[in-house]
């Protein structure tokens, strides 16, 4: 766990957020409680217009897409560009859950800079995507892996 000095303390706004992303997996859940389902965690996303997104996940064997993947896609769908604040939370109260491994790299490489709500033993804090990817390199279409920047991590 990341020491909570580096963390921020959320705003009303992540907040919102957070409720999003609980109301759409609530709402859409196909598990009981104590039952696994294909539609178990919920996500949202903030544009840097204020407009948000959300979208549920779709568990499958072959590595089905995390719910922050499908709300980044919503937003994308319904012309969202610059995505500057993300949170999941899990269904049946569950709370907010952290990103994959996976969704870090894709928020690293696509949305630098992006602030992550995250839960912590103080409660729900917010990094950014540097902070949880220390010494990570970033990844393009053009031209695959990079080497390391530390230019992004000062």
């Amino acid at each position: 766990m990341l020491p909570t000095a580096e963390l921020a303390v959320p705003t009303a706004e992540d907040l919102e957020l957070v409720e999003l992303a609980r109301e759409v997996i609530d709402a859409n859940t196909d598990a009981g409680p104590d039952e696994d389902g294909a539609h178990t965690m919920g996500a949202a996303v903030r544009d840097a217009d204020g407009r948000m997104f959300a979208g549920v996940n779709l568990f499958h064997f072959t590595g089905g897409p995390c719910a922050e993947l499908v709300a980044l896609g919503a937003a994308r769908a319904q012309g969202g560009r610059e995505i500057t604040t993300i949170v999941a939370v899990g269904n049946h109260g569950r709370g907010v859950v952290g990103p994959c491994g996976r969704d870090r790299q894709v928020l690293f490489d696509y949305y630098p800079g992006i602030r992550v709500l995250l839960p912590t033993a103080e409660g729900v804090r917010v990094a950014t995507i540097e902070t949880l990817m220390p010494f990570a390199a970033s990844w393009t279409m053009e031209g695959g892996t990079q080497q390391f920047d530390e230019e992004r991590f000062r």
